[in-house]
């Protein structure tokens, strides 16, 4: 009983001169900071807290992460139906239509836009861009420049450009800043490409790169509000005529001017 006393004790004197305390029913220990009167985690402690903060970071992350990525999907099938009724039916489709081809509510539509002004420019400028980006690639594909013309317009179709009509009749705000810079990409880059087609001797000059792009808009998309079921497999067909037309020789002289950028801007 005496030597278990004496234990006690003695470890009672250390634990006041190391500033260690052990924690009951923990395992673990803590330490007192000279001069600061803090108690630090020490051993076992530590490790556990230290376990316990890395194991529920992550957990919070995913958890943060997911519908995240749920509403990004939800304003991509927003977007792509948008495009497709746009190019169907026109820009004045309804809202609830666009909701219901998505496979989302309502409420969740005007979530990720308030207004038809909002997802209208958010569709112009995603067809915008990825337009932009198959006259890119046709350009680094296609070492023949009336071949490049060509991959183009075809990709183009299946971009539904058609939907860019907004962008020329003027039923919303044109001038946003990133729709003029999307635009000015898109014009730069079919303006190389008609240029060159010209250069090299394959396309007629009495056209310009205006006529191009009302061309594709116009064999893009059926007459608003027909609702023509199976339109698409006539598009590229009727689309190989129009580039068939625009190769030389000419065979007929055409009518009026050529349409230029600065003409499609003022309509």
């Amino acid at each position: 009983m005496r030597v278990a006393v004496e234990t006690v004790a003695k470890g009672a004197a250390q634990a006041a001169v190391t500033g260690n305390t052990a924690q009951p029913g923990t395992g673990s220990v803590t330490r007192t900071e000279p001069g600061t009167g803090s108690v630090t985690p020490t051993g076992t402690g530590r490790v556990a807290e230290a376990a316990a903060g890395k194991s529920a970071a992550p957990a919070a992350s995913c958890r943060a992460a997911r519908p995240r990525a749920d509403a990004l999907r939800n304003r991509e099938r927003i977007v792509s139906a948008a495009r497709e009724l746009f190019v169907e039916f026109g820009p004045d489709v309804a809202l609830d239509d666009v909701a219901r081809r998505a496979g989302v509510g309502n409420a969740t539509l005007y979530r990720n836009f308030p207004d038809r002004a909002a997802l209208t420019h958010e569709v112009v400028l995603a067809v915008t861009s990825r337009t932009t980006l198959r006259a890119e690639e046709a350009v680094a594909a296609e070492s023949d420049p009336f071949a490049a013309l060509s991959r183009f317009v075809h990709a183009a179709a299946d971009e539904r450009i058609g939907a860019l009509c907004p962008m020329i009749s003027g039923v919303f705000d044109k001038d946003h800043p990133d729709l003029l810079a999307e635009r000015d990409r898109l014009e730069e880059t079919v303006a190389g490409l008609v240029s060159r087609a010209q250069s090299a001797g394959r396309l007629r000059t009495d056209i310009a790169v205006g006529d191009v792009l009302v061309a594709l808009s116009q064999l893009t998309r059926p007459l608003p509000g027909i609702a023509c079921q199976g339109i698409d497999r006539f598009t590229h067909r009727h689309l190989q005529l129009f580039l068939d037309g625009l190769e030389t020789p000419a065979r007929s002289e055409l009518p009026g001017s050529a349409a230029t950028l600065e003409d499609l801007r003022r309509s």
